[in-house]
């Protein structure tokens, strides 16, 4: 029967996203129990509304890298208003239908995005493998403290870490138990496992409680959207969990042959999940591909299953909570090292490499890098502005054509986008043009010049005393030069 394809389904997307909500809140130094709330919501609340069918929506490793930030620069306390805030912005930005426009968005900047979020989620998890505390400052500073672990580290922890990071690796290559059991369980659930039979002396997660951990935002709280860096971080949140979710739509309805994605109704989803994961004091909340693509493959044909998952994580919540105290750091540290390789883009640089368009491997690049070195917003506004550069340079091709026409004339054509980007090759071609016999200018196949390569165009032509005008515009200008 068709309800018991969707209830296996939604057990699979709660095996795989328990461990992965209790990660993602442990690295971004918040209570365990909040990536539960956050994927609780995702199920029961956006997995009711309209816009995608099957993709599911939780705690993403993605936002980690910048709650962390947050929350350490304006207090536990302040999660809660920036996620409201973030979830307001993007229910604006569905209502508005900008949904499709973040699919016009260079995916090298979005893979460059991703790519620096797992360079500095890595650099900073690689601490908590061993048990060690992370240094302040940014992913430059996190991968420059590598040096001093050897003398640091808890090897006993460490070794949970790595045993962690290669069932990851290799549990999923046993496809009929992956199938079963999703990889990220039985890595966090055989490292909690060992924890307890030994009783290893290694930090584990520390439970509140699921009431507890909850905290509503105060008035003085909401006080804070008056900050500038708070608006920032607000605006950087909802931009990047709403691109990471319409790019997750965007490979979900690759899986799958059912209805597709509505954007805009999409953005309003999400921010409604975000607005009461605020209310709740919650971590913010994307679709997320691992758990979308789980829930496809485990057989989903509705949104029962991912409703039914966010009941899973409700009830696990609520009657086993202490089993989150039995659960190594050490281990979410290796499944969340896990997950920042995974966002490395290795595959596609090969691919853009090999397909001569270095351009957007540059565009990349220099995304994650500059997110590295400064911050996740400051990264993204330094990319975007690198592709425009890029997409100027590409459009703006322009050729000069020469025809000698013997002793009657000289005709030059001009053809393309001429811009200032290129006026020096333009400047240089024309300089090149014989002056002796009359010069013949068509600026017909110019699709579009700009003021800079116009005044350049009539100062040469004034230069070899024009007789007739170089018109700039329709089809067939042209201006005669002798």
């Amino acid at each position: 029967m068709p309800w018991r394809g969707e209830l296996a389904a939604s057990v699979v997307v709660f095996l795989v996203a328990l461990p992965l909500c209790v990660g993602v809140a442990v690295a971004s130094g918040v209570p365990a129990e909040l990536g539960l709330v956050t994927g609780i919501v995702g199920g029961l609340v956006v997995g009711v509304l309209p816009g995608s069918s099957l993709q599911v929506s939780g705690p993403a490793a993605g936002l980690t890298v910048l709650v962390y930030e947050a929350v350490r620069a304006y207090g536990l306390s302040a999660l809660g208003v920036l996620v409201l805030g973030a979830g307001v912005v993007q229910i604006g930005l569905g209502v508005l239908r900008w949904g499709r426009w973040f699919r016009a968005v260079s995916v090298a900047v979005v893979q460059g995005m991703l790519a620096g979020i797992g360079l500095v989620l890595v650099a900073g998890q690689v601490y908590a493998m061993g048990d060690v505390a992370a240094p302040g400052g940014g992913g430059i500073e996190k991968f420059a403290g590598w040096g001093s672990l050897p003398g640091a580290v808890d090897p006993v922890a460490l070794a949970l870490g790595g045993a962690t990071v290669g069932v990851l690796v290799v549990w999923p290559r046993w496809r009929r138990g992956a199938r079963f059991v999703p990889a990220p369980l039985v890595a966090v659930g055989g490292a909690a496992l060992v924890t307890g039979v030994f009783d290893l002396g290694v930090r584990r997660v520390e439970v509140r409680g699921l009431l507890a951990a909850v905290r509503v935002p105060t008035v003085d709280d909401l006080g804070l959207l008056a900050e500038a860096g708070v608006v920032g971080t607000v605006l950087a949140l909802a931009l990047i969990a709403s691109a990471e979710s319409l790019f997750s739509a965007a490979a979900v309805d690759q899986l799958h042959d059912g209805p597709r994605t509505d954007y805009d109704r999409e953005l309003v989803a999400q921010g409604a999940g975000n607005m009461l994961c605020g209310a709740l004091g919650a971590l913010p909340m994307t679709a997320v591909i691992v758990r979308s693509a789980a829930n496809v493959r485990a057989g989903a044909r509705t949104k029962a299953s991912r409703v039914l998952h966010g009941v899973w994580l409700l009830v696990f919540a609520a009657l086993l909570p202490g089993v989150l105290g039995g659960i190594p750091v050490a281990a979410l540290a290796g499944l969340l090292v896990y997950a920042g390789c995974r966002l490395v883009p290795v595959r596609e640089l090969g691919v853009l490499w090999r397909s001569r368009d270095r351009g957007e491997v540059v565009v990349l690049g220099v995304t994650a890098l500059a997110i590295v070195a400064w911050n996740l917003f400051e990264g993204v506004l330094v990319g975007l502005a690198l592709a425009v550069a890029k997409t100027a340079w590409d459009i703006s091709q322009v050729h000069v054509e020469i025809e000698d026409r013997g002793d009657t004339e000289v005709v030059v054509r001009v053809v393309g986008n001429a811009t200032f980007l290129r006026l020096p090759k333009l400047l240089d071609a024309l300089e090149g043009v014989p002056r002796e016999r009359g010069v013949r200018l068509e600026l017909s196949g110019l699709w579009h010049v700009d003021h800079a390569c116009a005044a350049a165009l009539e100062a040469w032509g004034a230069g070899l005393a024009v007789d007739r005008g170089v018109r700039e515009g329709g089809e067939g200008d042209v201006g005669v030069v002798r």
